[in-house]
């Protein structure tokens, strides 16, 4: 074991070297069921990865994070420490893109994509909803990211400013008729039915049709959701603005949605999206494809679609980068998700 050990050690040694020429050093240390261990950097370790058996030494050596992942969620492997320093040195580790990863761009074309969409969404989606309850925030169970005043704002409050910073990007008025598109677990339905806006919100989860179904029902609100996709909505008139928080990235076809937009929306209408984002298309990793969301649908690439928005009608009224706000409202769930660790 030893031996594996030491092989072990010299390449995660060099993998080190390699990324902390370019970023700031996080010193850490390694230790194998023995107790024999290694330190990488110069200074005290911030945090341990621990070696439980053959198992967590084999799946580290692949240096393949789904891999590494997996081991850890089956106890192979052990952090002590900040997860969120192991989570800085991510680019020591490869994701070895497989079959899986190709798979799920092959299923729409077999399937279709509407088909292949209520597969995915169906698998993240029906399953209890108080499994999401345990770590959303409880003032309106907002499955999208918040728009913090300050680090330590309750999470709560900055949900709150997040959804009066969408309908006031819209213009909504009371009595305007408002599209959303993805109704999570009714948090936009409820905040802006309550001011007395019309929204029609979709989805294509059972569970979050009836959970969100019950919210309108229990207050009376001038809402209704729907059982159905996106792409295959037709009420029959325009909306005065369409919502949209966090679907993007489950709409590959940009100029499609776009189309769809423009065909929903009355003239003059407004439309509000916010979505994860990266630099170039299918970069999340197989880890997050496998376990968290399903599917062909990848992180919004903002100057393609841009592109694509610029062969529309559509003007461009402001872009604004969420990314810290996207990591404190990630932190405050995982912190949620650990208070109740017992309970989920």
């Amino acid at each position: 074991m030893k031996i594996k050990f030491d092989r072990l050690a010299n390449l995660l040694q060099r993998q080190y070297e390699a990324i902390t020429q370019n970023q700031r050093e996080i010193p850490f240390s390694l230790r194998n069921p023995n107790g024999n261990e290694r330190v990488f950097g110069g200074n005290e370790p911030e945090f341990t990865l621990v070696l439980k058996n053959d198992q967590g030494i084999a799946a580290l050596s692949t240096m393949d994070q789904d891999l590494i992942a997996r081991a850890y969620l089956l106890d192979d492997i052990e952090v002590e420490g900040d997860i969120m320093k192991v989570l800085a040195l991510r680019d020591l580790f490869s994701d070895k893109k497989g079959f899986n990863f190709a798979w799920r761009f092959i299923q729409p074309f077999l399937f279709g994509q509407v088909k292949s969409d209520k597969k995915w969404i169906s698998k993240h989606y029906d399953i209890e909803e108080d499994f999401f309850l345990h770590f959303l925030d409880k003032k309106h169970r907002a499955y999208s990211q918040a728009v913090f005043a300050y680090d330590d704002e309750p999470l709560e409050d900055a949900e709150t400013r997040k959804f009066e910073f969408a309908l006031e990007a819209v213009k909504a008025k009371p009595g305007d008729r408002i599209l959303e598109i993805g109704a999570g677990w009714g948090s936009f339905v409820e905040f802006a039915g309550k001011k007395g806006i019309q929204v029609t919100s979709l989805t294509i989860s059972n569970r979050s049709k009836n959970f969100v179904q019950n919210i309108i029902d229990e207050q009376n609100l001038p809402c209704k959701v729907l059982l159905e996709h996106f792409q295959q909505h037709d009420p029959g008139f325009r909306y005065d603005a369409i919502v949209n928080c966090g679907v993007t990235e489950h709409l590959p076809d940009y100029a499609g949605s776009l189309k769809q937009y423009q065909r929903l929306l009355k003239p003059g209408g407004h439309l509000y999206l916010d979505a994860s984002a990266d630099k170039v298309k299918n970069s999340h990793g197989t880890f997050m494809n496998k376990y968290v969301f399903e599917g062909n649908g990848h992180l919004m690439v903002l100057h393609d679609y841009l592109a694509k928005a610029a062969k529309t009608p559509f003007l461009l009224k402001g872009v604004w980068d969420d990314r810290h706000n996207y990591y404190l409202t990630c932190r405050e769930w995982a912190k949620r998700l650990d208070e109740n660790r017992e309970a989920i």
